[in-house]
């Protein structure tokens, strides 16, 4: 056995649900809970999956889809996307929050990131040589792109710098980033992009400002109407996609 085959595997059980083949994985409760009322699935049922649920959603109109999370930070996303591709997953929808790092992005605004900036410590595993970003994958992108567009929802697009340490966000390093042309900073897309890449998944991301850190000050957006009208947009825009009346 290879010396570089990993010792722990994620496993499909005997009662290990069919995710289908998108699964849309949901940073947030709030935004979780309001994709399950509106595809008829009791956010308070679904599978466990470590501290996430499963909510499976099918008809005999379309193929079956999942809503999965709460998730947050890297090394989490990674360990329900790992688990979720051994089920059967094959094409995935990140829908997330950040902060605004260009001026011209505010609270309420919706970022579809095209690159995203590696300074998570989950990326350098999967990479045998060190890259400095990762990217999503064409077709989840457009889709995402669409469904913004069928909507009428106005949208940035760009690169995002992904960060472990929320809490060290340093004046320096937003300059950094604000210079490499970030529009804003979250914490899990880059190293989902990497294992989709290694995986050969299809991996994309939608992202709600909800707070700006451009002006080196920090804004917090959590309760203005802006950010909540940007939540309910986001959320469409993935009902568009999974087809969720």
């Amino acid at each position: 056995m290879s010396e570089d085959r990993a010792i722990i595997q994620p496993v499909k059980g005997a009662k290990s649900p069919d995710p289908g083949h998108v699964t849309v994985l949901v940073s947030t409760a709030v935004d979780l809970n309001q994709l399950c009322q509106a595809a008829n699935a009791d956010p308070r049922a679904g599978h466990r999956l470590f501290t996430s649920r499963v909510h499976t959603v099918s008809n005999a109109e379309k193929q079956p889809f999942s809503l999965v999370g709460p998730i947050i930070g890297a090394p989490y996303a990674v360990m329900l996307l790992e688990t979720l591709i051994v089920w059967g997953a094959r094409q995935f929808i990140f829908l997330g929050w950040c902060g605004a790092l260009a001026p011209s992005v505010k609270i309420g605004d919706i970022v579809l990131p095209d690159a995203a900036a590696i300074d998570e410590g989950t990326s350098p595993h999967y990479l045998q040589e060190p890259i400095g970003y990762s990217r999503p994958a064409p077709p989840v992108a457009a889709a995402i792109r669409q469904a913004c567009r069928r909507i009428g929802q106005e949208f940035h697009e760009g690169p995002v710098w992904s960060t472990d340490a929320i809490f060290m966000e340093t004046r320096k390093k937003v300059r950094h980033f604000q210079q490499q042309g970030a529009l804003a900073v979250e914490m899990e897309l880059s190293a989902l992009f990497t294992v989709g890449t290694y995986r050969g998944v299809d991996v994309g991301g939608l992202l709600v400002v909800s707070d700006e850190l451009s002006s080196l000050t920090w804004r917090p957006g959590f309760k203005d109407e802006r950010f909540q009208k940007g939540r309910i947009a986001a959320c469409e825009a993935v009902k568009q996609i999974c087809q969720i009346k």
